[in-house]
């Protein structure tokens, strides 16, 4: 009963974020097309300066938002990734093979979908990784809407194929996206991860000192090159699961009062701060341009055949079987809602097409956007059709 609680309570609050996600959008959509849009970028422009001693990071509000909040949200990433491996979905061989086998498919064809489409440009082929994330939250959303008639296990394979997914991401970002490296700065990071590692096995519990060294951790990640938001995956991988008594576990404390904070403020405020597309002089043929088809396609039609065509092969050759009380067409429904990309896509996209640097900035979150949309109509109509209304 505990874990069908705990299990009932994290649905419900992932699928309220993600229609919390879509309000969020809607909104920076619509005010950046209108008479508010010069208020809509000061305000994501707005200079914001901390500053100890000679230490200065100095950054407009967007890059704290992305690179600072988003932090908060790769240490909820960490810490479910932690938990599912210890005790969970992920704790056993048989229960990761078809989500794994659906994860590894869906991230590998959207990314050769893209890179097939714009090879030949290595400027545009650098959003290759784009199309590759699915968002946990969105796609819970769409499918809460469908409430029971969905079972419980088809939620869990999407949950669990999200969760490594997510770790997919943490890997490329780690590997493809970082920048010019300071010795200095990782030497500092990695005498932080030493000293968190070493409070681990020495059995502190308190997570006042962890989340101390994890701040400076996050710091110290800056300024090296790699990408900061990598700092909050490192530290929740650092921060104990398990007690050696009885004490409550620092992990699911700060999981429990981190999660609301980033699926209600920190999701929605992202997607607030880079969904807001200018739509003033959009075509048809901005839509066709390689970039935005690339990644559209790469989300609506790669991830469904990366997901469920290694889903297929995974059971039929009888590595797994199909989740309890779902079906072929219900499966197919939420390979669809796989392509739902949005928040990591946006992050990802930020990352391959810099503002000011890349002349494709900008035009990702137009693919990213229809791919999306798309893939969450289509997958709730196809869900919603193999669901046979419960009396």
């Amino acid at each position: 009963m505990p874990l069908r609680n705990t299990l009932t309570r994290f649905f419900q609050l992932e699928a309220a974020s993600g229609l919390l996600l879509i309000a969020a959008a809607v909104l920076a959509l619509f005010i950046n097309n209108s008479p508010l849009s010069g208020l809509y970028n000061s305000f994501l422009d707005t200079p914001v300066v901390a500053q100890v001693g000679s230490l200065q990071i100095a950054k407009p509000l967007l890059l704290w938002i992305n690179d600072g909040l988003m932090a908060l949200f790769f240490l909820i990433i960490g810490l479910e990734v932690k938990r599912e491996v210890l005790e969970g979905q992920l704790s056993k061989v048989s229960q990761v093979v078809l989500p794994g086998a659906a994860a590894i498919g869906g991230m590998v064809v959207p990314a050769l979908i893209f890179w097939a489409m714009n090879r030949d440009n290595p400027a545009a082929a650098a959003g290759w990784a784009i199309p590759m994330a699915t968002d946990i939250a969105f796609a819970l959303g769409v499918l809460a809407l469908l409430g029971k008639r969905v079972p419980v296990s088809l939620k869990l394979f999407l949950m669990t194929l999200a969760i490594i997914d997510d770790l997919g991401a943490i890997i490329v970002i780690a590997l493809f996206y970082s920048g010019t490296l300071s010795s200095l700065a990782l030497m500092l990071a990695a005498a932080c991860l030493v000293a968190l590692i070493a409070m681990n096995r020495l059995g502190v519990i308190k997570l006042a000192p962890y989340l101390i060294i994890g701040a400076i951790l996050w710091v110290c990640v800056l300024k090296s090159g790699v990408h900061a938001t990598l700092a909050g995956v490192t530290l929740a991988f650092c921060i104990p699961l398990r007690t050696r008594h009885a004490e409550t576990s620092p992990s699911r404390t700060l999981e429990h009062a981190l999660h609301p904070w980033v699926a209600y403020g920190i999701l929605p405020l992202f997607a607030f701060a880079n969904a807001g597309v200018p739509l003033a002089g959009v075509t048809l043929e901005s839509f066709t341009h390689h970039v935005p088809l690339g990644i559209a396609t790469g989300l609506l039609v790669g991830k469904t055949l990366g997901v469920f065509g290694l889903t297929w092969l995974a059971i039929k050759v009888g590595l797994a079987s199909l989740p309890g009380g779902a079906n072929w067409k219900q499966l197919l429904g939420v390979s669809i809602l796989c392509g739902i990309g949005f928040t990591m896509s946006l992050f990802v996209g930020s990352l391959a097409y810099v503002p000011g640097e890349s002349p494709f900035a900008g035009e990702d979150r137009m693919g990213i956007l229809t791919g999306s949309i798309l893939a969450a109509f289509i997958g709730y109509a196809v869900t919603a059709l193999a669901s046979p209304k419960r009396r």
